[in-house]
């Protein structure tokens, strides 16, 4: 089973919105997301399944990998998180399933993996034609975007359980054994990177609490490129599946989906030193979220992608010619990390940028 790390699905008030003191130092736990208990909650449920389904298959950070042969079948499931309470006071539905189908086939393209095929699961408090009709366009254009095909889903009405509606999928794809990524950086390689289009669908429950404590949705958005603060936050989540045959050409050794967790994500790359040196500059918008809700640089970090929303790691020689190829750049470096008896002959994980120790 692989490590839940997707959409926000943080807890809120009566009104839809996290509850928080103005003024105060907002964190994503503050805010209603506890990242060191979503993990505990999701090593427990691997520990309680997880012996069973490694007997029969395999599985990488990011996806569920099942030996049928001469390939892997791969799976990968999230949903859109709290992003769907700012489409609802917006009441504009359009972009949503597009990052119900990105966040699921991110992951699969972090795996090494081409997706083929998605389903849906709308689950709602009571039938709205105008709102799901909505979302099918907005997972049709996602399918579209990652190039492959949506065969299908299911709506299920559940008033006593749901509020409002959420939305969640499931993206199955294919890949040859020998070309999934091992997932192993190693001392010495390069990180390319990629940028995101914005907050993804990650951290929106701190992006919420921080917006709303002196603006409403619909107020006019500061910065430029958006009519409202709602659609900034809206900006659908960036499909990465264009870049999996550059990474392949190139000996890409591992891939990191920046998601829940922000740059810590580049852990799941080994016990070493990620050193970003030259990320990709955070859009306007993580500048407002930060401002708006006194967060700290270190918290934005460990919660945001903060303008880059992919990263690869790869043989130094290689880097360049991967960012040429593709419209990414070398952003860092990865280094030894100091051995620990805690840790291991690797060491402990650590992420270096923008001056801060993740």
């Amino acid at each position: 089973m692989t490590e839940g790390n997707g959409g926000d699905g943080g807890s809120a008030g009566d009104d839809g919105e996290p509850e928080a003191a103005e003024g105060d130092e907002l964190t994503y736990a503050d805010a209603g997301v506890d990242v060191d208990a979503s993990e505990a909650a999701t090593a427990a449920l691997i520990g309680a399944v997880g012996a069973d389904t490694e007997a029969e298959g395999s599985g990488s950070e990011y996806a569920g990998l099942l030996d049928i042969g001469d390939r892997y079948l791969a799976l990968a499931t999230d949903g859109v998180g709290t992003k769907l309470l700012v489409a609802e006071a917006l009441g504009d539905y359009s972009t949503v399933g597009i990052d119900c189908v990105a966040m699921n086939v991110n992951d699969l393209v972090a795996a090494g993996v081409r997706p083929v095929a998605f389903v849906d699961y709308l689950a709602v408090d009571e039938p709205d034609e105008r709102f799901a009709e909505q979302v099918g366009e907005g997972l049709a254009r996602g399918a579209e975007l990652a190039d492959m095909e949506l065969v299908g889903g299911e709506t299920a009405v559940m008033p006593e359980v749901v509020r409002g509606l959420d939305l969640a999928g499931t993206c199955a794809g294919l890949a040859a054994k020998d070309g999934v990524f091992d997932g192993r950086a190693e001392p010495g390689d390069a990180l390319v990177g990629w940028r995101s289009s914005g907050i993804h669908s990650n951290g929106l429950t701190l992006a919420r609490e921080a917006v709303t404590r002196e603006h409403a949705y619909a107020d006019p958005c500061p910065f430029d490129g958006y009519e409202t603060l709602g659609d900034a936050l809206l900006e659908p989540t960036r499909i990465y599946t264009d870049l999996l045959d550059p990474m392949r050409a190139h000996g890409v050794r591992g891939a990191a989906h920046v998601t829940g967790g922000g740059w810590t994500n580049l852990e799941r790359l080994g016990g070493h030193r990620y050193v970003i040196d030259d990320a990709f500059d955070p859009q306007p918008v993580f500048e407002f979220v930060q401002s708006e809700g006194n967060v700290t640089d270190e918290e934005m970090h460990r919660t945001f992608n903060m303008g880059t929303g992919f990263v690869a790691a790869l043989d130094s020689d290689a880097a360049e010619s991967l960012a040429d190829a593709t419209d990414g750049r070398v952003i860092g470096r990865v280094e030894a990390a100091e051995a620990s008896d805690e840790a291991g002959d690797e060491g402990r994980a650590t992420v270096a940028i923008r001056g801060l120790e993740l």
